[in-house]
């Protein structure tokens, strides 16, 4: 027997109970058919989309997901071969290897190449990088993401950063303080913040890490607002303290805000507190930012 559940909020969105049980009543009839397309389906019935008019279908995925957690009802199993689309699945290969032995100051190389990934060529590309040289290896970003490859152009072309930019955390007691709103203006203003999730360098040039941020946030201003209909207008990161000082946030003008609980995002019942505490950075995109996203302009 399902779990009768109460009318709910999940990613900027409320639910009602009608809207619930229509859920429960999708996933317990189309029998055969995979997670992402049931989550195709409810996104809509429910016309849950982005205000560009794309589907919500991942922000859907990780909806069903808690409802199962909670067994309200019960998903397919996960498909293990061919594609169904994205999967959160970490593929971590660490390489200890350096990728590129170019060397110097970055004044050699400028100016630097961003390029947003849109190919499978690219996303290949992106994914094995990520995958050898990151410490956290390649996940699936949680909701909304845009990846950069950045590129020198001498002596030859050649990949030598990385970065992806993807939706913010949902809370942040530092930063909800440091923009000073209450819960109602957060969930009205959260999609004007994004979040720089992943972000790598391949080659010991000196200054390149702190240059690489301000090309790609030159670019993300407009990329975000063209594929998202939304005016991004802080940017966010989290610094493993235990492993990075974070100097190149710094070297580019980034504001340190505080320190994570260090729960994680997808810590629901609060076991990991303290685990992995990660210091705040952010970045406002234009003047002011703080204040607008406080009063929703």
């Amino acid at each position: 027997m399902q779990t009768m559940i109460e009318p709910k909020r999940f990613c900027g969105r409320d639910f009602t109970a009608e809207e619930l049980s229509l859920i429960q009543e999708v996933v317990g009839t189309c029998g055969g058919i995979s997670r992402r397309e049931l989550a195709h389906t409810v996104c809509e019935l429910l016309d849950w989309k982005r205000p560009r008019g794309g589907l919500k279908f991942r922000e859907c995925q990780d909806l069903l997901e808690l409802l199962e957690d909670k067994g309200a009802l019960r998903l397919p199993e996960k498909r293990r071969t061919g594609y169904n689309g994205p999967q959160k699945s970490i593929a971590k290969v660490l390489c200890k290897e350096p990728y590129s032995s170019l060397t110097g100051s970055v004044e050699f190389f400028t100016p630097l190449d961003v390029q947003r990934v849109q190919s499978r060529e690219q996303r290949n590309l992106f994914k094995d990088l990520v995958s050898r040289y990151h410490y956290l290896g390649y996940a699936m970003p949680f909701g909304a993401r845009l990846q950069y490859l950045v590129y020198v152009n001498r002596p030859r072309r050649e990949v030598v950063g990385c970065l992806q930019f993807s939706s913010p955390a949902w809370r942040m007691k530092a930063r909800d303080q440091w923009i000073g709103w209450n819960d109602s203006q957060r969930e009205a203003g959260l999609q004007q913040v994004v979040n720089n999730s992943r972000f790598l360098v391949l080659a010991p040039i000196r200054n390149l890490a702190s240059t690489m941020l301000s090309c790609t946030l030159r670019q993300l201003r407009s990329d975000w607002p063209r594929q998202y209909g939304i005016e991004p207008l802080l940017v966010e990161t989290l610094v493993d303290r235990q492993r990075f000082h974070g100097g190149c946030y710094r070297a580019a003008n980034w504001i340190e805000l505080g320190q994570t609980s260090g729960r994680g995002r997808m810590d629901r019942a609060g076991k990991r507190h303290g685990a992995a505490v990660k210091t705040i950075l952010v970045y406002p995109l234009v003047k002011n930012a703080a204040r607008r996203l406080k009063d929703g302009r």
